[in-house]
């Protein structure tokens, strides 16, 4: 009597690829993502022919014609911005701090005097203030 083997194919699906392909995308879309420092805050800065690329700052500050005031993504107002700011550089050393603010053209500029009274309360003299280089005008 002949018994007949058959042999089975090993049938084995390489994934090693597709891990590839994977981890090249993760790198492209990391890469190519931009991210914004306010999210969610619509602002219309005003033009300055002397502006200047400064770092990143440690705390932000952002006016809105509406009213509000973001400090590091905490909504509060004009009036309560001190309070904010304090708890928001506990332990920090204020000289130190690298201070942006950012206001929309609209805002009264009692708002803007206020908000810098605030920083100045806590000990923050030095404040950038974030403006949009003018764009040529077309002929």
């Amino acid at each position: 009597m002949i018994i007949e083997r058959r042999l089975k194919p090993n049938i084995m699906v390489d994934l090693t690829p597709l891990i590839d392909v994977v981890f090249q995308l993760v790198i492209f879309f990391m890469i190519s993502s931009t991210f914004k420092t306010a999210p969610g805050i619509d602002l219309t800065l005003p033009d300055s022919s002397t502006a200047a690329v400064i770092t990143v700052a440690e705390l932000t500050v952002s006016a809105t014609a509406a009213g509000d005031v973001y400090i590091n993504k905490v909504l509060t107002n004009a009036q309560g911005a001190a309070a904010v700011i304090a708890s928001e550089t506990a332990g920090k050393d204020p000289a130190s701090l690298q201070v942006s603010l950012s206001a929309d053209s609209d805002v009264p500029y009692q708002v803007i005097v206020q908000l810098l009274d605030a920083l100045r309360q806590n000990g923050i003299d030095a404040v950038g203030l974030v403006t949009n280089q003018p764009r040529p005008e077309a002929p």
